[in-house]
């Protein structure tokens, strides 16, 4: 199974897809897209936040602009091809997001099949409870694709697994230094101030369980998974990588 079809898109309907949470955004953005040049589509690749500079062999061509006119993102030089959009680059090494009205002028057009977006940061944390101030998610969103790294199962809330952690207390019912459970996964899901704040209208949830490396981690998003389902949760699809770059997924929904 690719990716692409774990995340049940139509290679013959174009999508803007944002990727939020926490624990391997990029990678399975740039997965995706990867994926999706190998179909013959065009992508384009942005942020409304930042999102850390890729290596040259992840993309095509770099465009770094504040100009609304600037002809090197609106044609493309090759088709297919994945490009990368932003403003500039930071000292930090990190790509600064455009403004979410120029994703909403640009998906108007008829120049990329596919916009992938990276709608908040977390700091490679795996896992995040989001700000005040984030997602920037596009109103035109067809797919929000939640990311929670499994690797974050049972660590310490702290600054070393957790992004803000101290959001993450409050959101979750948790203390500095305790655990993170399956209930504190749960409960960032489920709540309307975390994973899937600023939802937009019409927009299909996924869920992408990452890092679920071994029998364990596997189980571990099967319980995950089973609990949601009784809770109700409405998703398109939920996804468990195994290792995104190895291709392995395991995919459940409501029909299973």
């Amino acid at each position: 199974m690719k990716f692409y079809e774990a995340l049940n898109i139509d290679l013959e309907k174009k999508e803007i897809i944002s990727f939020v949470g926490a624990g391997g955004k990029t990678t399975a953005l740039f997965k995706l897209a990867k994926e999706l040049k190998e179909a013959e589509k065009r992508v384009l690749i942005t942020t409304t936040t930042a999102i850390y500079t890729p290596t040259e062999d992840k993309y095509d061509l770099l465009v770094l602009t504040d100009k609304d006119n600037d002809t090197r993102f609106s044609t493309p030089k090759e088709y297919p091809s994945i490009c990368v959009l932003g403003k500039t680059i930071s000292k930090e090494n990190k790509i600064l997001g455009i403004d979410d009205w120029k994703i909403l002028e640009l998906s108007k057009g008829n120049i990329y099949d596919y916009i992938l977006i990276e709608a908040d940061g977390s700091r490679r944390k795996p896992i995040k409870a989001p700000a005040v101030y984030e997602p920037v998610i596009p109103s035109n969103t067809t797919k929000l694709i939640g990311v929670i790294g499994l690797d974050a199962y049972n660590r310490e809330i702290g600054e070393e697994w957790v992004h803000r952690p101290q959001l993450f207390c409050q959101l979750t019912e948790g203390k500095i230094g305790g655990k993170i459970d399956i209930n504190k996964i749960l409960k960032l899901i489920l709540d309307d101030n975390g994973l899937y704040k600023n939802l937009p209208q019409g927009c299909q949830k996924y869920l992408l369980l990452n890092k679920g490396d071994d029998s364990f981690r596997k189980n571990l998003a099967m319980k995950i998974f089973q609990a949601l389902k009784k809770n109700q949760f409405p998703f398109g699809g939920m996804i468990v990588a195994a290792m995104i770059q190895e291709e392995n997924y395991i995919k459940w929904s409501d029909a299973v």
